[in-house]
């Protein structure tokens, strides 16, 4: 299904429907449009339009990990961050180290909002990257907090923290994705690079396949 930009009304269109930003869904709306005010785009292009035009709800993208991360993990995290912050996405971590920090680190440093969910009673142990902390005081059980709390969620490496994470947000019914290094979880989308995620991260958030 073909994504348009109706320039004319200010929306984006697809298959006789608009993109409510706010509630982020698809209403059907039946109205005559003339070919002529709508702009053929991806969803990349889609996302990045209404987060420049639009007001969105910031429900975040999960960004899961492990805490003790290889540089080359934490390299991947970094770019993942930064490439989501660009494009207008809120980001949500565990808010510690390793995976957490690096993506953190990325979307803060492009200039996004980054939240960060904590196991512990004290927002003083987020990364510095967190722009908001937010204590849960609940451990691990943070993890299917996050996995509720996020319109999809991407992991990058990680272990058995990171394959409960995945499990909850399939568990939820979110779209998951997984960079190479991340653990093999049956029903998560594969992908090779952060490249390759970003077209499909954006059809995720739009209510769409991921794959279509």
């Amino acid at each position: 299904m073909q994504l348009h930009i109706d320039t004319e009304n200010s929306v984006l269109r697809c298959a006789g429907q608009v993109f409510d930003p706010w509630a982020l869904c698809w209403k059907t709306q039946d109205d005559a449009v003339s070919d002529v005010t709508l702009r053929p785009v991806d969803a990349q292009e889609a996302v990045q339009w209404l987060f420049q035009t639009q007001k969105v709800r910031q429900v975040p993208v999960a960004v899961i990990g492990a805490k003790v991360a290889s540089d080359e993990d934490c390299e991947v995290a970094e770019a993942l961050g930064k490439a989501l912050a660009e494009t207008g996405y809120t980001l949500m971590t565990g808010g510690r180290t390793g995976v957490m920090e690096a993506s953190s680190r990325g979307a803060y440093e492009a200039g996004g909002l980054v939240l960060g969910l904590l196991p512990g009673d004290e927002f003083e142990t987020a990364n510095t990257y967190v722009s908001v902390p937010l204590a849960t005081g609940i451990g691990p059980t943070r993890n299917s907090v996050i996995a509720r709390s996020a319109r999809l969620l991407i992991a990058v490496g990680g272990g058995y923290g990171t394959i409960t994470e995945m499990a909850y947000g399939l568990h939820y019914d979110r779209p998951v994705f997984a960079l190479p290094s991340a653990p093999v979880v049956p029903d998560v989308v594969r992908c090779d690079d952060v490249e390759a995620l970003l077209p499909k991260v954006a059809r995720a958030f739009l209510g769409l396949s991921p794959d279509a």
